[in-house]
């Protein structure tokens, strides 16, 4: 009888702390029960010799299934999410069960877990999102549901049906203070907004370039600051979520200067893409449009530097699966459509490790460690997922991705696993690719081939986070090391 049901034999196994060459991983019951040398045999073999093995990703920010915003529908379930996801090496993901005004979050949370039941190839948990800060929100329905595993949420400074006041704002930091939860922030000045676009539609500035200059990096920028601001007043910790600037990124820096619990994360749209991309004859640039919009080199290289520096502490995909060529996706209102009526989003569940892997560690921008804290560890330490996820250890979820560090990739959507009709990074060449993603000890991926069921993945109660009260930055997240090369 064999001592483990699968050994990982003689890869490199990278956590956001070690490397660890020659190293043989034992997996039972879902579990890595053994990590060193010389491993006793497994029922199944997998030889790991040249190749990296790295904690399975977390993608803590992608959007699944998602009740319309814009009255536009989300390409991708749970299923087809999920599987692209694995076949990009991730193992855990965090959709939002997003309610609209008026509904209940209770009831969106359990329809929310009707979506995901018997689709989810892998393991998920979710964050919610606070449209409002009323008393039976923030005194009752909100603290229930944290004390019942979801204990981080999203707020808005924008959007309209979502976006919350100062006010409001301050009362959902005291509820996230008083029961140990993390908030989320998109931070942008709404009227900021609201007063570019009308000056640009007004001006018969119509194109799909100009949502970059309605939503400025000034305007991200100020919202950052001030939602810091109102953070310090509590003294709650937050994460600032998608950010796209310099700007933005300097208020993230200088508050951890000054010993804030501020935590940032940025997406490949921001390293990848460009300004310029929105700027496509027709509504082609749409393929190319989010929320806050992709800017020029300058941020490009800021957000760079807060990958490294410490500044960031996730890289997440923000995967906003809207079809293209789609009446129901972001052809909603047509071809010759004004920039404000374009739905924002870009895919990217299944890219974000092989880019930033390919740009960040390949360059030397990065090292082996920091990909692992940005891509796994942070994300499962700040949403109350660590040790059982983010990490290679003993007793530690099974999840695992298998790379291969020399393999080259020229991107194209036909390959991908995704339900969508296109991808932003068509015609990119990456090096550096997952070959085989394990879940829970059970293979799911393995050299492009889809080899799970439907439904075998589990829903996560997270904790709540035992740095969610206080200013303190010792909160255990791994932050800069030294870039290789």
């Amino acid at each position: 009888m064999a001592a483990f049901d699968l050994v990982v034999r003689g890869g490199t196994v990278v956590t956001a702390a070690d490397e660890m060459p020659d190293c043989d991983v034992g997996v039972g019951a879902g579990r890595i029960v053994a990590l060193g040398r010389d491993l006793a045999a497994g029922g199944r073999e997998i030889d790991a010799r040249a190749r990296l093995v790295l904690p399975g990703g977390i993608d803590s920010h992608c959007h699944l299934d998602q009740q319309p915003y814009w009255g536009v529908e989300p390409a991708d379930d749970f299923l087809s999410g999920s599987r692209s996801a694995a076949c990009g090496g991730t193992t855990t993901i965090v959709p939002f069960a997003m309610p609209l005004r008026g509904q209940s979050l209770r009831a969106v949370v359990e329809d929310y877990h009707r979506r995901a039941e018997g689709k989810a190839v892998i393991d998920y948990a979710f964050h919610l999102i606070i449209p409002d800060a009323g008393a039976a929100m923030v005194g009752q329905e909100l603290p229930a549901l944290i004390r019942d595993g979801y204990t981080s949420f999203k707020i808005f400074l924008t959007y309209d049906g979502l976006k919350l006041d100062d006010g409001e704002t301050l009362r959902v930091l005291a509820c996230a203070r008083r029961e140990g939860a993390m908030t989320m922030v998109h931070a942008e000045n709404d009227d900021c907004i609201a007063f570019l676009t009308d000056r640009l539609l007004g001006g018969g500035h119509r194109a799909v370039r100009f949502h970059g200059i309605a939503h400025a990096a000034a305007v991200e920028a100020e919202a950052s600051a001030r939602a810091i601001a109102l953070a310090e007043v509590v003294g709650v910790p937050i994460v600032l979520v998608h950010v796209s600037s310099a700007g933005a990124a300097a208020a993230i820096r200088e508050a951890q200067r000054r010993g804030l619990a501020v935590h940032g994360e940025t997406c490949p749209q921001y390293l990848f893409l460009d300004a310029g991309d929105l700027d496509r004859p027709g509504l082609e640039g749409a393929k190319f449009l989010c929320t806050p919009p992709p800017r020029g080199a300058p941020d490009r290289e800021a957000l760079w530097r807060g990958l490294a520096d410490g500044t960031f502490d996730v890289l997440s995909s923000d995967h906003a699966p809207y079809r293209y060529a789609d009446p129901k996706g972001k052809m909603r209102h047509g071809a010759d459509a004004s920039f404000d009526r374009v739905p924002q989003g870009v895919p990217g569940i299944e890219l974000r490790l092989a880019l930033l892997f390919s740009e960040g560690v390949r360059t030397g921008r990065l090292s082996l460690s920091r990909f692992v804290a940005l891509t796994a560890t942070n994300a499962a330490r700040l949403y109350g997922l660590y040790p059982r996820k983010g990490t290679i250890a003993v007793g530690a979820d099974a999840d695992l991705a298998i790379w291969d560090p020399e393999r080259r990739v020229t991107v194209r959507h036909e390959t991908l696993h995704d339900n969508l009709d296109y991808t932003p990074y068509e015609g990119m060449t990456v090096t550096g690719w997952p070959i085989t993603t394990i879940a829970r000890g059970a293979i799911v991926c393995d050299d492009g081939a889809f080899l799970a069921s439907p439904g075998r993945g589990r829903f996560l109660r997270c904790e709540a986070s035992g740095h969610g009260r206080g200013t303190s930055r010792g909160d255990g997240i791994v932050r800069a090391g030294p870039a290789r090369g």
